[in-house]
């Protein structure tokens, strides 16, 4: 409509011709009641009458009458000597023509584009087909009738999912509006009942006339209704794709198109009837089970089959799925075809045959490949596992399918594919699913194209729809990314089939994400002993009388003859026959086995391998040597690649480190990468801004300064027959981005797949992942992932939000226990990590951090690595490795002992100070200022969890008369210091105290002022120098509890009794105020009493810090 009102507009101008109160809009209402060209009106003065009256033909009056008689007398001769139009006009009048209808416009030799056509051809004869001429009297309105019913058209197909008979229940409108939008109303448009059966050319925008171009107005309107209005309601005009609407167009819109054969209604019903006796089945035997079946949607076993066969037909050979747990119990048996006898024995208490803690069976997953008896074709099936967060599998999925086509390189996802489904509330509720589509087109992250199955219960937990979304549909969230959307009734499978086919061809075809929404209903109540008449009795009481989806079905069927009643019954009779063998082999087996659970095998990988052998870390310095090389130059052969002129000084000083035979972190990194790389191994770090590095210290991509889009990356270019490198900058997302790397990671052990977080801070956007999936999913699913967790951390008075990875929390999950020392022997470390379900580790050297990284690789099983990584140790000068210590037969060091003047006479030592990362800086500096190093040792734990005890016990056995501290920069209740405290119990066995150096307890984890930060830094790093008089303050505060008075006899002795009247005289109070006004006066009385000062100078080092005040009210 819009194209042909273009059309009109380019007449405009001949404006001046046109009376001006006729504006755009009437044009052709005013062109047909002119009855004549415009561009002859009103040129001839005179009369001349031939055949015709002048009033019938008013372009004989004028001037010209001369030039007309001659015309005409040379037509008389040779009909060929005047133009055709002429000819024409002289034929029809001396043939009789009536008055208006001897001229013809000539046939015009303009090629329109596509969806545009002339006003001309617009305007019908009275027998109903179209005709060149503008001069009927009945025709004033044709032209806008015309684009009317283009305009109803387009409504349809924008707006007819509104009315689609969509609710199997019809009892509500599924986009919660129950109005009736007018435009798909033919009298909106002034046409009645007497235009219903007049014919109209139909556009090129649709393709509901088949073969036909002209149709009456009632057949239109029948056939969009059809399309659009029936059972299946689809949401694709927004897509801003011509080709790609069409496309939709033609696959709803062609009439017949939906007709399917009785062998794939006989398909349908068959497999529906096993969807459907499955769930009967365990509803028998295990009637007060949690199973959260999938009455109300049995349809979704046949949909997902259908998309399946459609995509195995189109070339796919691996599905990858995730889903909630509402139907997966049948999604095993019946689409993944997983052994029934391994599914009834998750319902029997059975003691597992293998280690882990296992998970209900309604949260497993499966591997399973088989032959797909429809195609032929044999068709890999993985089940990720997935918790009770309903949407966290989606971006897991999605890093499992890239995975698998990398390693296929499949460029296109023509052979590897996934499918994820939904439920209505969660679909709309959940952020991940946002954070998901946004990875759909991101060239490091597509995956191709996904579909997406919503079961749309029509109702969350309790909860209505129209208190749970405010879009209209559930579904609305994928339109950001202009995936199209088809709405289905449960209840027609033939609709849900066409969908189907139509998502599997759409992805094949485009590669974009499509979403099937099946519009269904829930039988039971959120699970199966759940009472739903409590809050939805309306929607229930509808529910219990009405029939099953298979019973309307095959009822069908039998009307159309295509089954008899026999076969219907004989098809249920199977299938519960096999449910019933395979209950009785499940009811002999004795144990379960969690790893018939597992979704992700790693064929070969286990075999052959000592489990208690890790391959050597160090490498040759050849290797350093070349791979620093590399990174520290511009690409080669290229003088016009253009580096920006700070990275040139890098480089530089990259390679004066390689030349010197030192790394800073950077370096240690990329050779970690790149020796990793030149054995074969695939890396990938991924992360907010990583090719760069938030702190501007990696530098994986140069960029041409000149030219964009021109990069090089120097680890991609390392050896001719290097694994591949990926380095790509996400989007600003942790929980789908960290979910993508943790679904990336389970593909193939032999790849370093590294997510880092743009501040540590940060990963607690995606702390379902974190919880559900990285720590605890080898206990649950015997899953192992070799993800890594790169953090930055360091309290260094950059606020709350920069300061903290939360080191606390990562600790707090790990599950090795406080009181047990394993045995000490050879394989200690090995075993403790084969143990443990995860590695956290707070390195604070540049070859610790390399062989840390190489272990992942090196290790013979995998293990998530949790690291703190540094920000201002990435410049720090004294952060710096020699060669030495990444060379063969050097390793990860889980302790770095004392190695300073302190460790040559270890019998006078007073402290030992043991801290992890980069506060080790912060003590050897103090300790240097101090002049402390021959009285103070001070130890570095590397790897906090699993705990190195055998390290710890020798370290403090080292130094008997040393008093033994923990030190860190975090506050009390936040670091290591509470997972640390018990296992130094454990490895001294208790024989020696362990005191806490650090800032005191804190709701935040930093302050945002530099003006408090220093000086609790300070207050910090003065407490090594605590007077060996002095008592613990823990235990001076457990004999004294909160008395101001009392605390200060314990800690300071020093106090002389005058103080203490002076501090009774002014009454201080308990607690925090008190001490606060008592630093106070000690400040005013210190200018003139050096006593006094001295004891302020306690106070603020020793005793301000513990008891929790601000470093303010210290200072």
């Amino acid at each position: 409509m819009h194209c042909t009102r273009t059309v009109l507009n380019n007449l405009l101008p001949l404006a001046p011709l046109i009376p001006h109160a006729i504006g755009p809009e009437k044009f052709a209402t005013w062109l047909l009641r002119s009855r004549s060209p415009v561009c002859c009106t009103n040129v001839f003065a005179r009369t001349q009458l031939y055949s015709s009256s002048v009033s019938a033909e008013p372009f004989l009056n004028g001037t010209s009458s001369r030039y007309v008689e001659e015309m005409y007398n040379s037509w008389l001769k040779d009909p060929n000597s005047v133009h055709v139009s002429w000819a024409t006009f002289f034929r029809n009048s001396s043939a009789g023509a009536p008055p208006g209808r001897a001229y013809q416009s000539p046939p015009s030799h303009l090629i329109l584009p596509r969806n545009q056509t002339s006003a001309a051809s617009l305007v019908p004869r009275k027998d109903g087909l179209s005709s060149p001429s503008l001069g009927e009297q009945n025709n004033e309105k044709l032209i806008d009738d015309h684009l009317s019913v283009q305009a109803i058209i387009r409504s349809y197909q924008i707006r007819g999912h509104h009315i689609a008979k969509l609710d199997p229940l019809g009892i509500s409108s599924v986009d919660l509006d129950e109005k009736h939008p007018p435009e798909l109303l033919y009298n909106h448009y002034s046409f009645d009942e007497a235009d219903m059966d007049r014919k109209f050319k139909l556009p090129s925008t649709t393709f509901i006339g088949g073969k036909e171009k002209t149709m009456t107005l009632r057949e239109i309107l029948h056939r969009l209704e059809t399309a659009y209005c029936r059972h299946i309601g689809a949401e694709f005009m927004f897509i801003n794709s011509l080709e790609q609407c069409d496309w939709i167009r033609y696959k709803l819109e062609t009439p017949g198109i939906m007709e399917m054969t009785n062998d794939e209604k006989r398909l349908i019903l068959a497999r529906l009837t096993r969807a459907t006796g499955f769930e009967a089945f365990l509803a028998r035997k295990w009637s007060s089970e949690k199973r959260f079946g999938l009455e109300g949607c049995e349809i979704l076993i046949p949909a997902m089959k259908q998309v399946i066969d459609k995509s195995t037909e189109l070339g796919v050979e691996s599905v990858v799925m995730g889903m909630p747990h509402r139907g997966r119990l049948n999604v095993l048996a019946n689409v993944c075809r997983k052994p029934l006898e391994q599914i009834f024995t998750q319902f029997a208490a059975l003691e597992a045959a293998d280690d882990g803690s296992g998970d209900v069976k309604y949260h497993l997953g499966t591997y399973i490949e088989r032959l797909n008896r429809v195609t032929n074709k044999n068709i890999r099936l993985a089940v990720v596992a997935n918790p009770s967060h309903l949407e966290a599998v989606d971006p897991v999925v999605q890093g499992k399918t890239r995975a698998e086509q990398f390693y296929r390189g499949d460029g296109e996802g023509k052979k590897v594919m996934s499918i994820i489904l939904h439920g209505d509330a969660a679909f709309s509720g959940q952020g991940v699913v946002y954070e998901t589509f946004h990875l759909s087109d991101l060239p490091d992250y597509t995956t191709h194209g996904t579909i997406h199955i919503v079961v749309n219960n029509q109702v969350g937990f309790t909860t209505d729809p129209r208190h749970s979304r405010s879009s209209p549909y559930c579904t609305d969230v994928a339109r950001v990314v202009n995936a199209p959307i088809f709405h289905v009734n449960s209840d027609e499978p033939e609709a849900v089939m066409h969908v189907c086919k139509i998502a599997a061809e759409w992805r094949a075809t485009f590669h974009k994400d499509v979403v099937i929404d099946i519009v269904c209903y829930r039988r039971n109540g959120h699970n199966e002993i759940d009472e739903p008449m409590f809050t939805q009795p309306l929607m229930y009481s509808k529910i219990r009388n009405t029939k099953p989806v298979l019973d309307k079905y095959a009822e069908k069927l039998v009307e159309e003859f295509v089954v008899s009643a026999e076969e219907v019954k004989d098809v249920r009779d199977k299938y519960e026959s096999i449910c019933e063998q395979s209950y009785q082999n499940a009811r002999k087996e004795t144990h379960i086995k969690y790893k018939d659970w597992l979704d992700s095998p790693w064929s070969g990988f286990f075999e052959g391998k000592d489990p208690l052998k890790v391959s050597p870390t160090g490498v040759i310095e050849d290797t350093l040597v070349h791979i620093g090389k590399r990174f520290s130059s511009p690409p080669p052969n290229a003088a016009g690649f253009v580096i920006h002129k700070g990275l040139e000084r890098i480089l530089k000083s990259r390679l004066e480190m390689v030349e010197s035979r030192t790394v800073d972190w950077a370096l240690a990194e990329a050779m970690a990468f790149g020796s990793l790389l030149k054995e074969g191994v695939h890396v990938r770090l991924s992360g907010q801004d990583v090719e760069r590095g938030t702190f501007s210290h990696r530098h994986h991509v140069l960029h041409h300064q000149k030219v964009d889009k021109a990069t090089y990356r120097p680890l991609c270019h390392l050896y001719p027959d290097q694994g591949p490198y990926i380095v790509c900058n996400s989007s600003l997302s942790e929980f789908g981005v960290l979910g993508f790397e943790l679904g990336y990671s389970m593909t193939n052990p032999n790849a370093l797949v590294c997510w880092e977080a743009q501040f540590g801070d940060f990963n607690n956007t995606a702390q379902c992942i974190i919880d559900q999936f990285i720590s605890s999913g080898q206990a649950k699913w015997v899953r192992q992932s070799g993800l890594v967790m790169l953090q930055p951390h360091g309290l260094e008075g950059m606020g709350p939000e920069h300061s903290s990875a939360r080191l606390e929390r990562f600790l707090q999950m790990s599950a090795d226990d406080p009181d047990y020392f394993p045995p000490e022997s050879e394989e200690f470390a090995i075993r403790q990590l084969h143990d443990i379900n995860w590695i956290v580790a707070n390195c604070s050297t540049p070859a610790n951090y390399f062989h840390i990284l190489r272990r992942q690789i090196a290790l013979p099983f995998r293990k998530p690595l949790i690291l703190m990584t540094p920000k201002s140790l990435l410049r720090h000068p004294e952060a710096r490795s020699s060669f030495d210590e990444m060379l063969e037969k050097t390793e990860f060091q889980r302790l770095i002992p004392e190695n300073g003047i302190a460790s040559k006479n270890p019998d006078s030592i007073k402290k030992v100070l043991f801290c992890s990362g980069k506060v080790y800086y912060d003590l050897i500096k103090a300790r240097r200022e101090g002049q402390l190093e021959g009285s103070i040792a001070i130890a570095r734990v590397e790897q906090i969890s699993p705990f190195p005890y055998d390290l710890v016990k020798r370290e403090c056995t080292k130094y008997p008369n040393a008093t033994l501290y923990w030190a860190q920069e975090e506050h009390k209740n936040q670091g290591s210091w509470t997972y640390v405290n018990p296992r130094f119990n454990t490895a001294l066995n208790s024989t020696r105290d362990v005191s806490y150096i650090g800032r005191p307890t804190a709701a935040s984890p930093a302050t945002g002022s530099k003006m408090q930060h220093l000086p609790a830094l300070t207050n910090v790093l003065e407490a090594i120098n605590l007077p060996e008089n002095t008592m613990k303050l823990g235990e001076a505060k457990d004999n004294a509890g909160n008395d101001m008075l009392k605390m200060m006899q314990y800690v300071f002795p020093i106090v002389t009794q005058i103080q203490m009247e002076v501090i009774k005289k002014y009454g201080f109070s308990e607690g925090r105020e008190g001490i606060v006004r008592f630093a106070q006066l000690i400040r005013t009385m210190e200018k003139d009493d050096a006593e006094v000062a001295h004891l302020h100078a306690q106070v603020r080092a020793h005793f301000l810090p513990p008891v929790a005040i601000s470093t303010e009210d210290a200072s």
